[in-house]
């Protein structure tokens, strides 16, 4: 009989031994891991310890390490992707308000520029009802400078328009940019 016990006592021990060097190898994997900053998941550890996952699984201390190794993961991975985030986003947000404050003043520009056609306009329909005994080659001469001015700011006005649409353009492309950030931030934290 003690033949028999001393036989399950030395496979007891073995078993220990066993399972002892397959934690080491366990937190071995966990820390190459770390230093190459590979994904922790339960299925890599296992793979690159050369344990099953169902050791991973059914064992306490194997379980508590990966459980750790995982969490720690996480944090680190989520606190460096916030901080990516907010760098991009802060930029983003940059240049909205600069398409936003630019925009203002084109649309401020715009509304300018069209106030001071309608009274250069209105001082040709002037000209037109002046007494006729005036010299009609000075009435030439100021209709031919005004639709000079007035061509100017046609000319002016169409490149105010052009940067209106091109800050237009630069806001719905922020816009959109900050939307699929916002996305893939909502992929990343879905479960």
């Amino acid at each position: 009989m003690s033949a028999g016990f001393d036989t399950v006592r030395a496979a007891v021990a073995a078993r220990r031994r066993q399972t002892q060097t397959k934690l080491a190898q366990v937190e071995k994997a966990i820390g190459q891991l770390r230093r190459e900053r590979g994904r922790l998941t339960a299925r890599a550890i296992a793979g690159r310890a050369g344990v099953s996952a169902t050791f991973l699984y059914e064992n306490t201390d194997a379980r508590a390490l990966v459980k750790s190794a995982v969490a720690d993961s996480r944090s680190r991975h989520d606190r460096l992707g916030q901080e990516q985030h907010d760098r991009i986003e802060a930029s983003w947000r940059e240049r909205a308000l600069n398409a936003e404050a630019e925009l203002t003043r084109t649309q401020k520009e715009v509304f300018a520029q069209r106030q001071r056609i309608g009274e250069l306009k209105g001082q040709l329909r002037d000209f037109d009802q002046m007494v006729p005994g005036e010299s009609v080659q000075q009435l030439s001469t100021e209709n031919t400078t005004l639709k000079h001015r007035v061509h100017q700011l046609t000319q002016e006005h169409r490149k105010l328009q052009e940067r209106l649409e091109g800050a237009r353009s630069n806001l719905r492309f922020a816009e959109k940019r900050i939307a699929d950030l916002e996305a893939q931030l909502l992929e990343r934290d879905a479960p």
